[in-house]
């Protein structure tokens, strides 16, 4: 007789759990059957009902990641424009020892992102939805006077997605060199940056390394 529906939802999100607390140790690379059901004190029999193969399993791996990345707790800025762009980048970085392990689990991630059709173009989809949460406080904050209403808010976003995750990368790697503090400093820096006059190149987003496409 098969398990009743409570009990397979129950074991499916012990699963999870179990996933989880893997990813957030050794990262996607150490997701494996045996270190799962290792996690679980079950077979990797069990384990294969789920999961016939690896791709299932990473597949499964990055669907817990998202629900645990849109859940996650995020802060709550007084008032929108470049406070709510600050916001939405200070929930970014690996701030804190649960930060830190959600990051460790995207940039895991990005190997097999880079290398699967399939996960590079969900990957590529998230980039581009979290670029666009970003223009909308870019484009706030050039409404009230906060960012120059000349920049191109495109380019000003790329340059903030792409500060940030370079900041993530050196602070997962040497963490000792970038504690919060120093992380938040340098945010600061780079706003504060941003609030000059772009130039013409981040005026006109027509500089030579400029794309039309949102999710290049």
């Amino acid at each position: 007789m098969p398990p009743a529906r409570g009990d397979h939802d129950a074991r499916r999100a012990d699963v999870s759990e179990a996933v989880w607390r893997v990813l957030a140790e050794r990262g996607l690379g150490g997701l494996t059957l045996r270190a799962v059901a290792a996690e679980m004190g079950a077979s990797t029999g069990l384990l294969t009902h789920y999961f016939p193969t690896k791709r299932a399993l990473v597949q499964h791996a990055l669907e817990v990641a998202e629900a645990r990345t849109a859940s996650r707790a995020r802060r709550r800025p007084e008032a929108g424009g470049l406070p709510a762009l600050r916001a939405a980048l200070l929930d970014v970085l690996p701030l804190t020892e649960e930060s830190a392990a959600m990051n460790r689990v995207w940039v895991s991630s990005w190997d097999n992102a880079l290398a699967d059709p399939g996960f590079h173009r969900n990957e590529r989809a998230r980039l581009a939805r979290w670029r666009a949460t970003l223009r909308t406080h870019v484009t706030d904050a050039q409404r009230q006077g906060e960012l120059p209403a000349a920049a191109d808010p495109d380019e000003v976003v790329a340059a903030a997605a792409a500060f940030t995750h370079g900041l993530v990368a050196h602070a997962l790697f040497d963490p000792d060199a970038y504690p919060p503090h120093r992380q938040t400093a340098l945010l600061d820096a780079f706003l504060r940056g941003a609030r000059t006059d772009p130039g013409p190149q981040a005026r006109t987003g027509t500089g030579p390394d400029a794309r039309t496409d949102p999710g290049a």
